[in-house]
């Protein structure tokens, strides 16, 4: 059997469960599930795409970047010898791309000549952060789906492409097959409302939405940007949004192709000759756009899980942080706290495009105008500067912003993730405070565990590395405190009445051969919420392709509690809080977990992409908000990793758990999701690489 029947016979099982509700809901298509319609394959006659729907896709295209070179062995071991449409796969490399070890450029060059063996798109280290590229080279295009092994592909939101992350596992089946599976999911409509003042951008509107609505309002959700503010914003700003709706929880972010970017475009078009982006294909975008309307922008009768509002006339600049994007405030309340910082940083995908650097270099220019002497960085304080790309560099270079940051004391960076992974020169030490342009500030995320980090616009990145502490432009061109005013934020929310989310596959009462009826083992309680994939597996082991399972199971929850590697069991039963796995796509943050021997995690929520990850490679994740409640109210002082002395057996088809204490007396018992037929054959098989390569080798 194929992949592509092999997808199509798992959507219909979860079409029997929900399709025959989803084509009787009244209502229109959100933007979200228009673009996903127009890439989903095997699709019954008639049937409209519509959120809870689990579909088979075909995207426009699938991004890696240096996991590419993980992903080939995967690609190879499922028994593929070459990619099924070598135009849909981009490589670019991005994130080590400092490391100039015989062993990395080894390694580059392996994903090199993959790309050209196969004829694939392929963007050497130096060209740019692999979103960044996409954009610019126009593989991102308006009103397509473009997948990629990486959590920031929300990214391409911001020019009307629906980019959402697959994991590892998806792209090397992607290659194989052009398909993978996903599941449509509910979307969030958010309604931006009024005009930024001057000073604030779009940066400050994603880290005030994150802090804003911190409860998971929009967690495994996708977010449509709506309204006359979104109208008004330029689309550099609107990449950003897009790019940190991951921090936000979402699985995308988009905005509809408007005036706005269609005008973008054409300024793209007329850079010189291009094979994408060019003047014909914009035209071509003009013309469908202004043929069919509808097809560019939600139903008016579109159904929305909820409406998020903001306006954006009430907003300052704000600042995230320290080491959590949910937690934000005007800079206007945290400059009188003269927070001093050691290091600041202005790179990343999120911003370092050429307005952001503008913006900073301006700043700069600011800061000599008013005072009459060259501007220097603080002392004290090390100022790192990327370009998003070589291109965005060579813009830079000619508008002569780049050598005005170069002269104040920065010291510039190739344009790739550097120290935003923690990778390369300039990572946060032990006690250090940092300042940072990029979009995650999670402990041990750009370097110690020890240091703090905040997240804020360019222009106050640069503001505080001349000054030495966080603070706005205005204070450090006037040399003397200048806070923006603070004022109250307008915001709001709306629950609308959604259809209900689709569950674990609940079509088979029974357990097929080789899948465990039940799981038993100790209860083992990690209390925290928002338990991040650098809290599970550190970004630094991220690209070191080479680590054995036993050196997995030794550094799994590094960066979250160092104990928990010695206090884990084998066939231990995990339970955490919400919002689990949220952060980056890596995968190994599931499969550190199955080296550590846990076969089950239950956790109040997880990450839809860390779901994605574990079912890939056979580990089960299961919600249940109410036994995370229970065990909270029973271990109120629970330390990070809590041997809670309690026996948990999981009836996993009959979705029952009961817990037992020290005695064997029951303590507790609740339901969880059924595990179906669909989903065992995947655990069974140790993951959809290998039930991918046993139905090709039956198919042979």
């Amino acid at each position: 059997m194929s992949f592509r029947l092999l997808v199509a016979a798992a959507a219909a099982q979860a079409r029997r469960r929900t399709y025959s509700q989803a084509a009787r809901c009244s209502g229109g298509q959100t933007l979200v599930e228009k673009i996903a319609q127009r890439h989903a394959v095997d699709l019954a006659e008639g049937e409209v795409v519509r959120s809870g729907d689990f579909i088979g896709i075909r995207p426009h295209h699938i991004m890696t970047h240096d996991n590419t070179g993980a992903v080939i062995p995967k690609f190879s071991s499922i028994g593929a010898r070459r990619l099924a449409d070598a135009r849909q796969p981009v490589f670019a490399l991005d994130h080590d791309i400092q490391n100039t070890s015989a062993k990395n450029q080894a390694k580059y060059a392996g994903i090199e000549a993959f790309a050209k063996t196969h004829g694939s798109k392929f963007y050497p280290a130096g060209r740019g952060i692999a979103h960044q590229v996409l954009v610019e080279e126009g593989h991102a295009w308006p009103g397509t789906m473009v997948v990629g092994s990486d959590s920031h592909s929300n990214m391409y939101g911001g020019v009307g492409c629906l980019g959402t992350p697959v994991v590892r596992t998806d792209a090397a089946a992607i290659w194989a097959t052009t398909q993978t599976w996903w599941q449509a999911p509910p979307v969030a409509r958010v309604e931006l409302r009024g005009e930024l003042a001057p000073g604030v951008v779009g940066k400050d509107v994603i880290v005030a939405l994150c802090a804003l609505f911190a409860n998971d309002e929009v967690l495994n959700h996708a977010v449509e940007f709506v309204g006359d503010g979104a109208s008004r914003l330029p689309v550099e700003d609107r990449l950003a949004i897009a790019n940190m709706t991951t921090e936000w929880g979402a699985l995308a972010g988009l905005f509809a192709v408007d005036d706005v970017t269609l005008r973008w475009y054409d300024e793209r078009a007329e850079r010189g000759p291009h094979a994408i982006v060019n003047p014909d294909t914009v035209a071509k975008l003009r013309q469908d756009v202004a043929a069919d309307p509808s097809r560019w922008t939600a139903d008016s009768d579109a159904v929305y899980a909820k409406t998020l509002w903001l306006d954006l006339s009430s907003l300052t600049p704000h600042v995230a942080g320290p080491d959590s994007v949910k937690i934000a405030q005007p800079l206007g309340e945290l400059e009188p706290r003269h927070v001093n910082i050691n290091k600041a940083y202005l790179l990343s995908c999120v911003n370092s495009r050429q307005k952001d650097l503008r913006e900073a270099a301006d700043v700069v220019r600011g800061v000599q105008k008013a005072r009459g002497v060259p501007a220097k960085v603080a002392p004290g304080v090390a100022w790192y500067v990327a370009a998003a790309s070589s291109q965005v560099l060579a813009d830079a270079r000619a508008s002569g912003d780049w050598q005005v940051l170069v002269d104040a004391g920065a010291t510039p960076l190739p344009p790739g993730c550097g120290p935003c992974i923690g990778l390369g020169v300039g990572l946060l030490e032990d006690g250090e405070v940092g300042i940072s342009a990029t979009n995650r500030n999670y402990k041990g995320r750009m370097g110690s565990k020890a240091a703090h980090t905040y997240l804020s616009s360019p222009a106050v990145v640069a503001a505080s590395a001349l000054q030495g502490y966080i603070c706005s432009p205005e204070t450090a061109i006037a040399g003397t405190s200048h806070p923006p005013s603070a004022r109250p934020v307008l915001y709001g929310s709306e629950v609308h009445k959604a259809k209900p989310a689709a569950a674990v596959s609940t079509d088979s009462a029974s357990a097929i051969s080789g899948f465990p009826q039940s799981l038993s083992g100790r209860l083992i309680f990690l209390p925290a919420d928002n338990l991040n994939t650098d809290g599970i597996y550190p970004g630094k082991y991220t690209y070191q392709d080479d680590i054995s399972r036993e050196q997995m199971r030794s550094i799994v929850m590094e960066n979250y509690d160092p104990e928990f590697a010695r206090l884990v069991r084998a066939d231990d039963i995990v339970v955490a809080g919400a919002n689990f796995g949220t952060g980056s796509s890596r995968e190994q943050a599931a499969t550190a977990i199955l080296a550590a021997g846990v076969r089950l995690v239950i956790c109040a929520s997880a990450s839809e992409t860390f779901k994605r990850n574990a079912v890939n490679n056979g580990l089960l994740v299961l919600e249940s908000p109410v036994l995370v409640a229970w065990l909270r109210a029973a271990f109120p002082d629970a330390p990070l990793t809590a041997v809670t002395g309690l026996g948990a057996v999981a009836d996993l088809v009959g979705g029952k758990l009961a817990l037992t204490d020290a005695k064997g007396a029951l303590a507790f018992e609740t339901g969880l999701p059924k595990v179906g037929k669909a989903a065992q054959e995947i655990i069974v098989a140790g993951g959809l690489e290998n039930w991918v390569r046993r139905r090709m080798a039956a198919e042979s």
